[in-house]
């Protein structure tokens, strides 16, 4: 069947690309119903009997969606390749070159492209040559469809459990690719987040993101782009976005933004004033801001009013006095209005207040205030309010984020992670959830990096996902939120009486070709590269844009060890890094049937 479908197909010039049958280009063509592939298949008995039903008056359907099914089979045209990519530049509509296509998506196998799969620290840099792919929409027919998850694990105050049951509450702390992981949440989580906030890379060529010359600026940004355009999906009709950045990227993210989100749904931009004093440095300014743009989904979002903490010259005058039992701050207040009022008891006493003035409480306030020691008495038995400065409501929480409540992490700091300079103080993210979230709303983040944001919502009884590709997400997030379990004491615990409990779920996009990208990146030697190089051309997810017949050892093994390691990653088909679902009862995956429930669960099948 294979062997004569490609032999029929092959007739057709327009079905070729360089001389060669190709299945993108099929794909293609069938999606549109093209005539010409439509006919060419009805000439061949057999090829209509198996992608055509024949209705009673002897008109023949085609069976598009057996079609496609047939030339996703990873043994149908193994040797469909066009030439090994020695070129670059536009082509014609023809070759399915970039020109033909309006919207085109960058594959990040790594969340910042330069990074080997074996990183452990986010600022760790490596001299690595620049990965990365373009890939047009009539390239991608499996990359971003639903996937298998894997190595599931339940952690709470006993420890770490198998997971026997997917809850509608969890919390979910997924290793993968984000863009890939973003899809696959889409049928469950689609419409139920509350808050999106994330910190991702700055595009400053100190942090993992280093383009060539004039792609930096669009590279990063279809990059954030073809990520928020899935993470708006994942937005209740009242959710809120924050996406933190510094002033490199800001005015071209808040164009972007506009344009996915809509001008109006623009709430704010604050501005976080991380350092309180200039560095000295060799720049004409010393950057000490970073900004937070805030975008809502519909106008149907609010944002709650918060006040910030008020401890002026002038608050320490009006409250001069010192609680020996509690050390809080406060002071005392006149406890008259004007207008004349009635006489009421204090301790006993009838009390009549001065003329033309009134008690400013009812009797039964004056009781519980004198209950719980908020009357004062001055030495000649006036009452006086006693307010503590610390309840003081403060001032409106503005778009200048400048006070000490959300300072940055200090050297010394006890929430610090070491050899993460990027950290975002606890105190950051809570007031960001206090603004546009409640309890047991979802939060999603899903640049996690450190778990910041999880740790923030965990203490907080918010239900969160978080989304890391890096090594470090089980070394550093998950070790992080099982300290926050067991009720560790630093960043906001004390603030929100911190206590411990609770549990997530971590999982992990199961690898199908991202296990030989990871060796690839791994390696370190060229005679793996070597091997590496022969186990590519006989494997099943070799790229369409690559002919094996043209991959010469000889040539290969001249390549400088970077050269070699860009070489093999342009090999694969992208879109066979990660099992999809629709394959999980696939024998060669060897998926578990424990796992397979546990997928079910997750995408609500039965």
């Amino acid at each position: 069947m294979k062997h004569e479908l490609e032999q029929v197909l092959s007739k057709n010039p327009k079905f070729l690309v360089d001389g060669v049958l190709n299945k993108n280009r099929l794909a293609e063509l069938a999606r549109q119903y093209s005539p010409d592939l439509l006919n060419q298949l009805m000439s061949n008995e057999k090829m209509t009997n198996h992608f055509f039903s024949k209705l009673q008056n002897g008109v023949l359907v085609f069976k598009k969606d057996i079609f496609l099914q047939f030339l996703n089979n990873k043994e149908f045209l193994p040797d469909s390749f066009t030439a090994y990519k020695t070129k670059i530049g536009l082509g014609t509509p023809d070759r399915n070159y970039l020109s033909e296509n309006k919207e085109v998506v960058l594959n990040f196998p790594y969340k910042d492209c330069v990074l080997e799969g074996g990183q452990t620290k986010d600022d760790v840099k490596r001299q690595e040559i620049f990965f990365n792919e373009t890939l047009a929409p009539a390239e991608i027919n499996r990359l971003l469809d639903e996937k298998v998850l894997s190595n599931f694990k339940r952690y709470d105050k006993d420890g770490e459990h198998n997971v026997e049951e997917i809850k509608d509450t969890d919390n979910l702390i997924i290793k993968g690719n984000n863009l890939i992981v973003l899809h696959s949440l889409k049928k469950r989580f689609a419409g139920k987040v509350k808050l999106i906030y994330i910190d991702p890379p700055y595009n400053t060529g100190n942090d993992s993101f280093k383009y060539n010359d004039n792609f930096n600026h669009s590279t990063w940004l279809v990059f954030m782009k073809n990520r928020l355009e899935v993470a708006k999906e994942l937005l209740t009709d009242d959710g809120v976005l924050y996406v933190q950045c510094d002033f490199n990227e800001q005015p071209y993210l808040s164009v972007l933004l506009d344009g996915i989100f809509k001008r109006e749904n623009h709430v704010n931009t604050i501005i976080w004033r991380k350092l309180l004093s200039a560095k000295k440095q060799s720049t004409y300014l010393s950057n000490v801001t970073e900004y937070i743009l805030v975008y809502r989904k519909t106008s149907l979002a609010t944002v709650n009013q918060l006040f910030t903490a008020s401890e002026t010259e002038k608050d320490f005058k009006n409250y001069p006095y010192i609680e020996d039992s509690t050390g809080r701050r406060y002071g005392s207040f006149d406890f008259t209005q004007k207008g004349a009022g009635e006489p009421k008891m204090f301790n006993g006493v009838m009390l009549t207040p001065p003329k033309n003035k009134h008690w400013i409480w009812t009797q039964e306030k004056i009781d519980e205030g004198l209950k719980n020691n908020l009357i004062i008495f001055t030495k000649n038995g006036t009452p006086r309010v006693k307010r503590y400065l610390d309840e003081k409501e403060g001032n409106p929480l503005s778009d200048l984020w400048s006070d000490n409540d959300v300072k940055i992490i200090s050297a010394n700091d006890n929430q610090r992670i070491e050899e993460f300079d990027g950290q975002k103080p606890e105190a950051l993210i809570k007031r960001i959830l206090e603004l546009s979230s409640d309890k047991g709303d979802i939060v999603l983040d899903y640049h996690l990096g450190t778990g910041t944001t999880a740790a923030v919502a965990h203490k907080m009884n918010r239900q969160y996902i978080g989304i890391e590709q890096m090594d470090y997400i089980e070394t550093v997030s998950v070790e992080r939120l099982k300290k926050v379990i067991d009720g560790e004491q630093g960043g906001i615990s004390k603030d929100v009486n911190w206590t411990g409990g609770g549990s997530f779920v971590y999982c992990e996009l199961k690898n199908d070709a991202q296990d030989f990208k990871n060796t690839v990146l791994e390696a370190r030697e060229s005679e793996t590269l070597s091997q590496l190089f022969e186990q590519a051309k006989k494997s099943s997810f070799l790229s369409y844009r690559v002919d094996p017949k043209k991959l010469k050892k000889s040539e290969f093994e001249k390549l400088s060890l970077a050269e070699q390691k860009q070489v093999l990653l342009e090999l694969v088909d992208n879109n066979n890094l990660y099992v999809n679902y629709s394959e999980i009862d696939d024998s060669d995956y060897g998926i578990s049937l424990e796992e397979k429930k546990l997928n079910r669960d997750f995408y609500g099948e039965e």
